[in-house]
């Protein structure tokens, strides 16, 4: 398993290189189980960040996923609109805003990861208790989102109703907290966010550049707690 990703040369040299992973996951949805472990593999590829968000529209088979977030079903809706996809599904992986994928399959999630990365860099750091993101000044063709994710690296969950009744999830890179920041126009910026704003589980977040049409054009990740 970890050697077939070490055949594949994910990632430059640059620390600004690097690509997005978002699935879209549920507990009540039993092929979602080999998905999480697969985003669980390929977060541990230099230069990957990887988020697992949760929806709530498995809820009906009776099992109520304890990370579901409503803001999980809108970030899956969007990319179902700019992506020109027919209907969301679980499990389902983006990669880097632009490619949508059935978030098991491996060869398809390593072959998307050969495209170009994001690479607007963005530094993080943490002081007094604040996250401060700082970007450079940018020639930008249209102003960037400015997205905040908060997650979870690691949980294991035992299912008590639903498809996946009876079994233990191992579960990775939970997003717990997702909020736009704002829209960055190009120029010298820095953001300061209280850590105590986050959700109280939230021991790592990535600042995400996103473009209207959906591409990520940015990526970072820091230890917060």
């Amino acid at each position: 398993m970890a050697a077939a990703f070490a055949l594949l040369p994910v990632l430059s040299a640059r620390a600004e290189d690097v690509h997005v992973v978002e699935l879209f996951t549920s507990q009540g949805c039993d092929d979602c189980p080999p998905a999480d472990v697969l985003l669980g593999e390929v977060a541990r590829l230099p230069g990957v960040i990887a988020l697992a968000y949760h929806v709530t529209y498995w809820d009906a088979l009776g099992w109520y996923d304890r990370f579901e977030l409503p803001q999980a079903d809108a970030r899956q809706q969007y990319y179902v609109q700019q992506l020109h996809l027919s209907t969301a599904f679980t499990p389902q992986a983006v990669i880097d805003g632009r490619i949508s994928i059935i978030g098991s399959s491996r060869n398809e999630l390593l072959a998307a990861l050969q495209a170009a990365p994001a690479s607007i860099p963005i530094a993080l750091g943490l002081s007094h208790d604040q996250l401060q993101i700082d970007l450079d000044a940018q020639r930008l063709p249209t102003p960037l989102k400015v997205m905040l994710v908060g997650y979870l690296p690691h949980a294991s969950t035992a299912v008590g109703a639903g498809e996946n009744a009876g079994h233990r999830l191992e579960e990775f890179d939970i997003v717990r907290t997702y909020q736009t920041l704002g829209m960055w126009q190009g120029d010298k910026k820095r953001l300061i966010v209280p850590i105590s704003s986050l959700a109280p589980d939230v021991s790592r977040v990535a600042v995400l550049l996103q473009l209207p049409e959906g591409r990520i054009t940015g990526a970072a990740l820091s230890t917060v707690r």
